[in-house]
């Protein structure tokens, strides 16, 4: 366990609390997006148990691809905001604990766009901005626990993958079969999509929480 480091002169601390409240609002949109998507998937696979027109099986198709393409805009404007966040949060952990930090304040971007890398780099990074935010950095970590962060990033990382899968599948089905399998992958990644997002929210507004908090304390004492 590291030690204490000296005492040294506070740094500026940006709030992230504005940025938070627009993640957490575009969360909330991806949940929505997610939503239309799974009943545009469920509407085509209960197509499928019928004896469906080619005009029926086209507009379902026409509405799946909308879900589609409403779920793609709103993940993109979540993830900018997201990973701005995310960087703010960052720089503040150099002020709280910055030996704690084992990547520099680059990689809080950097780390989401690198080949395997982005896999297990912004949950590691998570986790140090976590322990340096808690009351006690150097502490045992038992009061405040980055489980959720944890549970947060498996999440995402489950539902990226069944939604490439669903994709997939969409994307080569020609027949009934092939159409309902997609459905029904479409289905399981929109309600593995929504529970990454709704963990996602807890993240970000626990976080922020600490962060605030934190920061009060130390104008607080500075003030004294």
């Amino acid at each position: 366990m590291p030690g204490r480091p000296a005492e040294r002169r506070p740094g500026v601390l940006r709030s992230p609390v504005g940025l938070s409240y627009a993640v957490v609002a575009l969360l909330c949109i991806v949940v929505a997006a997610d939503v239309f998507s799974l009943f545009a998937a469920a509407g085509l696979r209960n197509l499928m148990g019928t004896a469906y027109s080619v005009t029926a099986l086209e507009q379902a198709l026409s509405v799946t691809d909308a879900a589609g393409v409403v779920q793609g805009v709103a993940q993109f404007a979540t993830a900018v905001v997201f990973i701005i966040w995310f960087h703010r949060v960052r720089a503040n952990a150099d002020e709280f604990a910055p030996d704690l930090q084992r990547r520099g304040r680059g990689w809080a971007i950097g780390g989401w766009f690198v080949p395997i890398g982005n896999f297990y780099l912004p949950r590691a990074i998570a986790a140090d901005i976590w322990a340096a935010s808690r009351q006690d950095p150097y502490g045992t970590g038992k009061q405040e626990p980055h489980t959720i962060v944890n549970v947060w990033w498996m999440a995402w990382l489950v539902a990226n993958l069944v939604n490439g899968i669903a994709g997939a599948q969409y994307d080569m089905a020609q027949t009934a079969d092939e159409f309902l399998a997609g459905a029904d992958a479409f289905i399981v990644g929109s309600l593995t999509d929504i529970g990454a997002a709704l963990l996602a929210v807890v993240v970000v507004q626990r976080l922020t929480r600490m962060q605030l908090t934190k920061a009060v304390r130390r104008a607080e004492q500075a003030a004294v």
